[in-house]
């Protein structure tokens, strides 16, 4: 069974870089699916780039059996995760076409040798690694943009403060900060440089976050501007109401803390001291519990 599996995985290597092979000599690939793989390219790594040249070719057979909605959702997907590593729709296709052969012949050589729980892991990993993949990678951005937003919004209301215009001061802020929201502001100064109203460019900004402190700033910014508050007023009460979210989120973090640390301690490290303080005892008392109990 060892030889089994040694052996489906060398037809896994060989079928991988003779496919990239075939790929360069012969596969003609759609417009728009040689451009998946040049973005992409130039923003991953080596090995994800040769997986995506794997799999590009079965990508359109994998989003026609994800049907329209999924591809949507897909999308969405990828646009609150910031396209890592510059990943398409397309690309993502194509590791999932790759990741789900390679799990799938990996799982059937673990049936053969009859390890049934590792088949089934190797399964799932083959299936859903590029969706856990993903939703990592929204959650570390949703987690750098919380972090940042407060600070930014203090820096543009006191450059707002300063006499600049709302649209001057974002833009003039947003060059100084690196990351996600810098990002994600970018694109919304672009689609405004494009003709798209505010409103609807900030819209678009609470849709591709699905952050609550995103969309207390998109909310802020629309009641201030119909009420006609003060825009300084607002951000300055934005990024307070922000940090005392942070804090209470912090607090109920430590609470839940709690509880798990008091079940780790009694479920393993209580038992574990007990037996050693058991232990202890007998081997130093030398005592024959045989004798005591009549065995």
């Amino acid at each position: 069974m060892g030889l089994v599996l040694a052996a489906v995985l060398g037809l896994a290597v060989y079928g991988a870089f003779h496919g990239i092979r075939m790929y360069r000599a012969e596969a003609k690939l759609p417009g728009d699916l040689a451009v998946a793989l040049e973005v992409g390219s130039t923003r991953t790594t080596l090995t994800g780039s040769a997986v995506d040249r794997l799999g590009m070719r079965y990508a359109p057979h994998i989003l026609r059996l994800m049907g329209p909605r999924r591809v949507d959702a897909i999308r969405r997907k990828l646009d609150k995760a910031g396209n890592p590593g510059g990943i398409t729709v397309d690309r993502y296709a194509a590791r999932r076409a790759v990741y789900g052969v390679l799990g799938t012949l990996v799982a059937l050589g673990m049936l053969m040798n009859g390890h049934v729980l590792f088949a089934v892991l190797f399964l799932l990993y083959g299936l859903f690694w590029t969706d856990v993949l993903l939703r990592a990678a929204i959650s570390r951005r949703k987690e750098d943009i919380e972090r940042t937003l407060p600070d930014f919004l203090d820096v543009l209301a006191v450059v707002v403060s300063a006499g600049l215009g709302f649209r001057q001061a974002l833009e003039r802020v947003a060059e100084k900060y690196e990351g996600p929201w810098a990002d994600e502001l970018h694109i919304t100064l672009r689609q405004m440089d494009m003709g798209m109203g505010r409103r609807e460019a900030f819209e678009q900004l609470r849709r591709r976050n699905e952050s609550d402190q995103v969309s207390m700033f998109v909310s802020a910014l629309q009641q201030g501007e119909e009420l006609g508050a003060p825009i300084v007023d607002t951000l300055i009460q934005i990024a307070n109401d922000m940090r005392r979210t942070d804090a209470q989120n912090a607090r109920r973090k430590a609470a839940k803390a709690v509880p798990k640390a008091t079940l780790i301690v009694t479920s393993f490290m209580l038992p574990g001291t007990m037996i050693l303080i058991v232990a202890g005892f007998y081997y130093a008392s030398n005592v024959n519990f045989n004798d005591i109990f009549g065995g």
